[in-house]
């Protein structure tokens, strides 16, 4: 027989989830391979919250911008501003950069890198996974795995390969990179900069969030920013709705129709988690093979992240025990901790995304500073808080009567 390379686990895709699996397991000193095929860039907003640079010790040098604000948009152009209180934030990373760092770190940590597409799995006859990838070159490689995480993305072809019946919904997103408008300082370079020519108030500084049927029948548009540049974007599961017009629109809307366009990137995004992550044998999902991304919000780098590492951690008692049922801990572990945060994103998607006289009240919510002050710490801890239960109280009876429409939008 044919020697081949044998390694712990094989991890395909390497995104935030498959770089954080491959650096954690190396870290821990097992033979790990990270297979990236390389050549594409993810269409994402780029938000992180604090949390995620403390967690999986991520140095701040990697924020492109800080974002101590958000703008939300109604379908009737009402603007509610929402300040990040007490020095808190919203890191802005640039996916280009931050996913190749993550890839660079799990290879100092001792995980092997090769870029490669991934095409099968199948037996080696001694109880291993044969896995086959294509190199750049076009020549066919395979190597035995005692295990596999498919990291690979909403459509993974792992998932496909290895999980019966694997089946999820997602949305198609859809984001534009442009150039950010540069301050005007006029004839005294040493005066206070002006707003540049063409742009109708951009901050760098903000996270601008529009709630409106025409830039998306079911999700929502954005203008992030990403210090030098800006990603402008929409997202929908609707197959015949115009992506591209709707971000063409929103680039004119927010005055920004004027700016060079640096790249456009395209990817289907999955709606929620799926039932089952793992083949019950030697493989387990993670980052958008299994669905982590929160539902309303659209966010996924910190899920992802998280997820990846639950994967190693599962992979890593699978390949100390032999026991393939701690392949299912990833997930187990995973909902506990978000399943509810998950639930009442879920909620507020299904009854305030639905049609525009909805999203019309769930802006005028956004004005109320319990609502404000809840979602920013939900979102900045990655938790439902817990300490202000009349506070709780009065947002759920605001909401019901938004929702019924007993309070006027």
């Amino acid at each position: 027989m044919l020697s081949r390379e044998i390694f712990d686990c094989v991890i395909v895709g390497g995104g935030p989830a498959g770089a954080t699996a491959a650096n954690d397991l190396a870290v821990k000193g097992f033979h790990v391979l990270l297979l990236d095929k390389g050549g594409r860039i993810k269409p994402c907003g780029g938000a992180v919250p604090p949390r995620l640079l403390r967690d999986f010790d991520i140095p701040h040098e990697l924020l492109v911008a800080r974002v101590n604000a958000a703008c939300i948009v109604s379908p009737a152009a009402r603007r509610v501003d929402m300040p990040i209180d007490g020095g808190g934030y919203v890191g802005m990373v640039d996916r280009e950069d931050f996913d190749a760092w993550l890839r660079v770190r799990a290879g100092n940590s001792g995980a092997v890198r090769r870029q490669g597409t991934f095409q099968s799995l199948s037996e080696t006859g001694q109880g291993q996974r044969l896995v086959t990838y294509t190199t750049a070159d076009g020549d066919d490689v395979s190597v035995a795995a005692r295990s596999v995480i498919g990291a690979d993305g909403a459509l993974s072809a792992v998932a496909r390969q290895a999980l019966p019946g694997y089946k999820t919904k997602f949305v198609f997103a859809y984001h534009e990179i442009i150039a950010a408008p540069q301050p005007s300082r006029g004839e005294n370079a040493s005066g206070p900069a002006t707003p540049a020519a063409g742009n109708t108030g951009f901050d760098g500084k903000r996270c601008d969030v529009y709630y409106d049927g025409r830039l998306s029948p079911d999700f929502y548009g954005w203008v992030f920013p990403h210090g030098d540049t800006i990603s402008v974007g929409t997202g929908s599961a609707n197959k015949g709705f115009s992506l591209r017009g709707a971000v063409a629109e929103l680039r004119r809307m927010s005055g920004l129709d004027g700016l060079a366009t640096l790249r456009r990137e395209g990817a289907p995004i999955p709606l929620k988690p799926l039932k089952r992550w793992d083949n019950g044998r030697d493989v387990v999902l993670a980052g958008d093979a299994a669905g982590v991304v929160a539902p309303a919000s659209g966010e996924g780098i910190y899920y992802a992240m998280y997820g990846g590492r639950l994967a190693a951690d599962a992979t890593q008692a699978f390949l100390e025990t032999g026991d393939a049922r701690a392949l299912a801990l990833a997930r187990k572990r995973f909902m506990k901790a978000h399943r509810k945060v998950f639930w009442v994103l879920g909620v507020m998607q299904h009854f305030w995304y639905r049609n525009d006289a909805r999203r019309e009240r769930f802006v005028s919510m956004c004005a109320d500073k319990d609502v404000q002050t809840l979602t920013w710490q939900s979102y900045m801890h990655k938790e439902l808080v817990r300490t202000k239960p009349v506070a709780h109280i009065r947002i759920f009876l605001k909401d019901l009567a938004h929702l019924t429409g007993l309070m006027p939008p």
